[in-house]
C-alpha cells in the first residue's frame, strides 16, 4: 500500500517561493540577442555606459561601493546583446594586461571603482574594487597606474571591512 502526500502551500510558503524566484542574479535574466529596450525594461537604467571599440556599447549595473558585483552588458552597433557577465570576479580581474591596459581600459572592463588612491613614494594611483572570491571570502583587487595611465601592477587583498581583526581600526 503506497501512502500519497500532498503539499499545502501556505500563502507565507507561496509568498517565499515567489521572492526566491526573483532572486536570480541580473546576468541571468539577459539572453544574448536581446536589444537595449529589452534589457533596461528587466535591470533598470545602467549606471555606466562606455562605448566599445567595434560600434557597439558596453551598460553596467555595479553594486560598487559596498557590494560586490557589476553586471556588464555588450551590445553591438545595432543595440543587440554580445555577452552578458559579472565582471567583478578573478578570471575577469586576471585578463588585465601589466604594461599594456591603460586606466581607460580597466575602467571600460570593470567600471568605476569603489575607492582611488594616490601613493606619492611609488607614483602610483590605485583603483580598488570589492569582490567575492570562490563566493566565500570578500576581497579587493587593486590596479596601480603610473603617471602616464599605463597599468604597472595589480594585487588582490582581504577587504579589511569583513576581516574581524581589523574592524577597530577602520
Amino acid at each position: 500500500m503506497r501512502k500519497r502526500i500532498a503539499l499545502a502551500l501556505t500563502p507565507g510558503a507561496c509568498a517565499v517561493a515567489l521572492v526566491l524566484g526573483a532572486c536570480a542574479q541580473p546576468e541571468q535574466r539577459v539572453q544574448i540577442g536581446m536589444n537595449e529596450q529589452a534589457i533596461i525594461a528587466k535591470l533598470g537604467p545602467p549606471k555606466e555606459t562606455y562605448d566599445l571599440p567595434n560600434g557597439g556599447k558596453r551598460l553596467m549595473w555595479p553594486t560598487q561601493p559596498m557590494g560586490t558585483t557589476t553586471t556588464a552588458v555588450d551590445l553591438d552597433a545595432s543595440g543587440n546583446t554580445t555577452g552578458v557577465r559579472q565582471v567583478l570576479q578573478e578570471n575577469e580581474f586576471y585578463r588585465a594586461e601589466v604594461n599594456k591596459w591603460t586606466r581607460n581600459d580597466v575602467l571600460v572592463a570593470f567600471g568605476r571603482p569603489f575607492e582611488t588612491a594616490r601613493f606619492k613614494r611609488m607614483d602610483r594611483e590605485v583603483w580598488s574594487y570589492r569582490y567575492m572570491e570562490n563566493n566565500i571570502y570578500h576581497m579587493i583587487f587593486n590596479f596601480y597606474f603610473d603617471p602616464q595611465g599605463v597599468l604597472r601592477q595589480t594585487q588582490k587583498q582581504p577587504d579589511p571591512q569583513f576581516d574581524p581583526s581589523m574592524r577597530n581600526r577602520l
